[in-house]
């Protein structure tokens, strides 16, 4: 066994799920890069667990959130449910589960521990509901996401942190220190069919923060949440 990863079913034990296949768990931990670092193993990544666990999510809270809010107008619920599941959110929760410790990430990757890592474990939090979801059903999947994010929710609505980040950064810059952001995109990795972007955002010359995303667009959406956190306002 590698030393330098947890067993999946470890992870399993500690969320209360016993799986019926736990190579379906381990393939949820399994990055792209420690494929690729060891190919003579015949190991799978966790991208199509992914695809399917991001679904899921989407399914269970807007199901939660139409339950829980029956006054609320779609536009309103809509983005309440893109914060709860943006990436700080959901990278948090995995965080929060110590996702990180059963990671198999090659090299390189298990060295980056900013921004990049944080996109890495909210898609790893995406592919353990896949896995669950395939494994065990609905149900549970509903529970696991449940004990994740619900709780997340009164604070969301209260502070209106639903709020457009970019917008919502924009305004408190402008009142805090007079200046409108800027956005600046760092890095376009991946091929065309699959691009992964780093965006910056900036304030005159200073990078507050940066933000990753599969479009520009959601790359300085995730910055100006980063930067609207990091600043505190």
């Amino acid at each position: 066994m590698n030393p330098e990863f947890k067993p999946a079913q470890d992870f399993a034990t500690s969320v209360n799920i016993t799986f019926e296949d736990i190579t379906l768990l381990e393939r949820a931990f399994t990055h792209r890069s420690y494929v690729n670092e060891n190919r003579g193993q015949k190991i799978k990544h966790n991208e199509r667990l992914e695809f399917l666990g991001d679904a899921v999510l989407e399914l269970v809270i807007t199901e939660y959130l139409f339950a829980k809010y029956p006054n609320k107008p779609e536009g309103e619920l809509t983005a309440v449910r893109s914060a709860l599941v943006n990436t700080i959110s959901i990278s948090d929760a995995a965080t929060q589960l110590q996702m990180n410790d059963y990671l198999r990430l090659s090299r390189g990757e298990a060295k980056d521990t900013g921004r990049a890592r944080q996109y890495i474990l909210a898609n790893t939090f995406e592919s353990v509901i896949g896995a669950i979801y395939l494994d065990q059903g609905y149900a549970t999947a509903r529970v696991f996401i449940g004990n994740a994010l619900f709780q997340k929710t009164d604070e969301i609505v209260e502070k209106k942190l639903w709020q457009d980040p970019k917008s919502g950064f924009q305004e408190a810059a402008q009142e805090h220190v007079g200046i409108t952001p800027s956005y600046k995109t760092l890095k376009a990795e991946g091929p065309d069919h699959d691009k992964e972007f780093t965006v910056g955002v900036y304030l005159k010359d200073e990078l507050v923060a940066q933000g990753v995303g599969k479009s520009k667009q959601e790359a300085q959406q995730e910055a100006a949440q980063a930067a609207w956190e990091k600043k505190g306002w």
